[in-house]
């Protein structure tokens, strides 16, 4: 059985997950409009990924006896004012995800909650991942500028994210 503080913890990381999912998908629309196509597929990738990491606390909740509970999301944020904004944006979002997850592995450490723990692991690490990945494409977009060939290029090169 989930202890039912972590049991409300879990739920409210659900919620912040599809949110992300959500801000990636208005990152993705705001793409969309600059045709940017690339880059609007990034976000897509980014956004199903996101709805992967609130199911997977689902399922954790569900098969220890707990009691999945859905919350309002927020409206996402809809403009930037380039690409590079977009990424910063996603970087500091992600970091702000790692501080999340990090607190739940601290609460489950005060429940000296094992399970949750082992299931904890799998996010901590690939918050590493997220984050890695958001801070390589910012730190190009930093040093190619306005350089519209550049842009392109990068956008391309997203567009082949499987």
């Amino acid at each position: 059985m989930i202890p039912k503080e972590l049991e409300r913890a879990f739920n409210e990381q659900i919620k912040k997950e599809l949110e992300s999912a959500y801000l990636y998908l208005s990152m993705a629309a705001y793409f969309e409009h600059e045709n940017l196509a690339g880059m609007a597929h990034w976000m897509k990738k980014q956004a199903q990924e996101e709805v992967n990491h609130a199911m997977k606390f689902f399922e954790h909740i569900n098969e220890r006896g707990g009691r999945v509970e859905l919350f309002a999301l927020a409206e996402p944020r809809k403009d930037w004012s380039s690409p590079f904004e977009v990424f910063k944006h996603t970087y500091e979002h992600e970091q702000k995800v790692t501080a999340s997850i990090n607190a739940l592995v601290e609460l489950a450490r005060k429940l000296n909650d094992n399970a949750a723990l082992v299931f904890l692991n799998w996010f901590v690490n690939e918050q590493i991942e997220e984050e890695a990945s958001a801070q390589k494409i910012m730190s190009l977009l930093e040093r190619i500028g306005d350089n519209f060939a550049g842009i392109i290029m990068l956008d391309s090169e997203l567009g082949k994210r499987e």
